[in-house]
């Protein structure tokens, strides 16, 4: 069950489909939030965010945090505190502490896709991935059309040279009920919105700083072609980040969305 604190029903607002009318305008998150999820997301106003099925979450839990806790204690408005650059210019190294995506508000991410892994599972498809020598196939969800939009993706990828569809040739999975490495909190990969690719390609600011003894110079050898197409496709990528995961893609599309 969802924290009280976050999760209300609308039914105390006076409707279960509406929300009263409020004077500030809505925080551009929020109104992103509106337009990359019109199915699940029927309202909102500056404070809260109504689902069409009455559930009501709080944008704000109040609280002045921490870049950690941002990322342990990520409520909505948590998510959209650092914007993430999409397209090609994004700063290089990325400044520490610039991690745009990586702080999530895991009921959000349960009430979207399943609240465990049972209900996960039963929205999962089997999507082929034709890179490499041997037969692959990527399970992610079917909410919000992700199986679509990566079946998009790979055939965009397949029209990329071969030098570059060679580093697709060993991607690391899609789906897995797990928590982040060295955390309690649930990877993206658990709600079947994750993939990660690259195999000898890819690299991860853990790896590095588990070998250095803590420090973890940014590093990435995935090329930018690759990273648009996912990018055009509602996908962000961890290499953009200060903790770079350049194997990583989630879907993310509220964080890409150019709103003025």
């Amino acid at each position: 069950m969802l924290p009280r604190l976050i999760l209300l029903t609308a039914l105390l607002l006076g409707s279960p489909h509406s929300l009263p009318a409020a004077e500030a305008p809505l925080p551009v998150g929020l109104r992103a939030l509106l337009a990359t999820y019109p199915q699940q997301l029927c309202g909102a106003r500056p404070d809260l965010l109504l689902w069409c099925d009455g559930t009501v979450m709080a944008w704000d839990d109040g609280k002045v945090k921490s870049l950690s806790e941002r990322l342990e204690e990520a409520d909505l408005e948590d998510q959209f505190a650092l914007p993430y650059p999409a397209g090609p210019d994004y700063p290089i190294p990325p400044p520490a502490g610039f991690d745009p995506g990586r702080s999530r508000h895991e009921p959000f991410f349960r009430k979207m896709y399943g609240a465990d892994r049972s209900e996960v599972e039963k929205n999962l498809a089997s999507v082929a991935w034709p890179f490499g020598t041997q037969p692959t196939r990527l399970q992610v969800t079917r909410t919000n059309g992700v199986d679509q939009r990566l079946r998009r993706i790979i055939d965009e990828l397949q029209g990329l040279p071969t030098p570059l569809r060679e580093i697709l040739a060993e991607p690391a999975g899609g789906y897995f009920w797990r928590p982040i490495a060295g955390t309690s909190r649930l990877s993206l990969h658990s709600f079947g919105i994750a993939v990660d690719l690259g195999g000898r390609f890819a690299d991860y600011w853990r790896w590095d700083a588990e070998k250095s003894g803590g420090s973890f110079p940014w590093r990435n050898r995935i090329p930018w072609e690759i990273v648009e197409i996912f990018e055009r496709h509602g996908f962000i990528w961890g290499g953009k980040w200060h903790h770079y995961d350049s194997m990583h893609f989630e879907y993310r599309p509220e964080l890409l969305m150019a709103l003025p």
